[in-house]
């Protein structure tokens, strides 16, 4: 059995230790024992934690150990003696421990509707609150001068660090409905409360949460660019305005229809279009002014226009084969289905019964009103 002049631990491996088993477990009653500042000396005997030493120098002695000299066998004088382990542990605040989400929490971003992969990344510092219950509930059986460093330590509560950020950021997402573009103007609000779920956890094991800090939340470049194509239509819609966007839309879908090879119906499933515009198609196509099948229904029809100044009800023809835009007074070719200026959809007028000048649906073949053939 080796018997050291002097118990101490220098603590030259850094700040990144929290426990230091002192090589021997022969210690003999006079035996000087220093404890370094930031430093506690646990004595442990059987597995239990007898006595606690604080910053200073002591003697091995009855009157400094007087919980662990209750079960020790002292012979009677001289240097005798006797078995204990000795752990030095680190009290000084460790600050630079860092954290981050392994994996992503997918999220519906509650602004643009996309789904993303958010991960966070931050850093924490912890400090001995009780020593000895740190020792109790968390250190094992260790070897002879072996060194627990803050990494083990963070290993063991990554799982608890990540779970209970993960739910302080989701619902922040989710019951304030911020997007995910927005989440770093809550980067302060999101570290107190996590440190605040934290705290109570950490205690139990002895540790105190000195701060908590989330750094960044960030999700994959893939995700990204879904939100840059919706911002960019977004864009475009307050550039155009509300009337010229919805026009311009109309004439996307409709030569997405004439190009693709499924026909109208194809071409809105694969663009995704909504129903009721679906809807608004499907009357247009019936419509005969919208409709090339129609055109049969005007030929030969000459005295349904008798005495109409114009092909579109109450717009004065303003040359051979032209009219005005009802909506911003372009002039326009007959046949024309959109102005070509405000992007107005142009509608049919009715046919006019030559008999009673009763207004009727165009594709009319007998007036409604003196059943006249049209």
């Amino acid at each position: 059995m080796k018997i050291f002049d002097v118990v101490k631990f220098d603590g030259l491996v850094g700040r990144d230790w929290i426990v230091y088993k002192f090589p021997s477990e022969g210690l003999v009653w006079g035996t000087p024992l220093i404890v370094q500042e930031g430093q506690i000396a646990i004595f442990v005997k059987g597995g239990e934690v007898y006595d606690l030493m604080y910053p200073g120098t002591y003697t091995l002695e009855s009157a400094n150990l007087p919980i662990l000299s209750k079960f020790v066998n002292i012979p009677f004088g001289g240097r005798s003696p006797f078995t204990a382990e000795i752990y030095f542990v680190n009290t000084t605040t460790k600050l630079d421990i860092y954290w981050g989400t392994s994996d992503p929490i997918s999220l519906i971003d509650p602004k643009y509707f996309v789904k993303l992969r958010i991960r966070a990344f931050g850093q924490m510092g912890l400090k001995l609150l009780d020593p000895g219950l740190f020792f109790r509930e968390l250190i094992g059986g260790m070897n002879k001068g072996e060194i627990i460093k803050y990494d083990k330590v963070k290993e063991f509560y990554r799982g608890l660090v990540v779970l209970k950020t993960k739910s302080v950021i989701a619902e922040t997402i989710i019951n304030e409905q911020i997007s995910a573009l927005e989440i770093s103007a809550k980067l302060e609000d999101i570290s107190e409360k996590s440190k605040g779920k934290l705290e109570a956890e950490f205690e139990r094991f002895g540790l105190r949460v000195a701060n908590f800090f989330v750094e960044s939340i960030n999700f994959p470049e893939e995700d990204f660019e879904k939100i840059n194509a919706i911002l960019a239509n977004k864009a475009e819609f307050e550039i155009m305005g509300d009337g010229r966007y919805v026009t311009k839309r109309s004439f996307d879908v409709y030569q997405s229809a004439a190009e693709n090879e499924n026909g109208v119906a194809g071409a809105f499933v694969a663009g995704g279009m909504g129903f009721g515009m679906g809807m608004n198609m499907g009357a247009n196509l019936n419509n005969p002014a919208f409709n090339p099948a129609y055109q049969g229904a005007y030929q030969g029809q000459p005295a349904a226009y008798q005495g109409q100044p114009a092909p579109y009800q109450g717009q004065p023809a303003q040359g051979a084969g032209t009219f005005n835009c009802p909506s911003c007074g372009a002039l326009l070719q007959i046949g024309t289905k959109f102005c070509n200026e405000c992007g107005q959809r142009l509608q049919p007028v009715q046919k006019i019964c030559p008999n009673c000048n009763a207004s009727l649906p165009a594709g009319s073949k007998f007036c409604s009103e003196c059943g006249t053939t049209l």
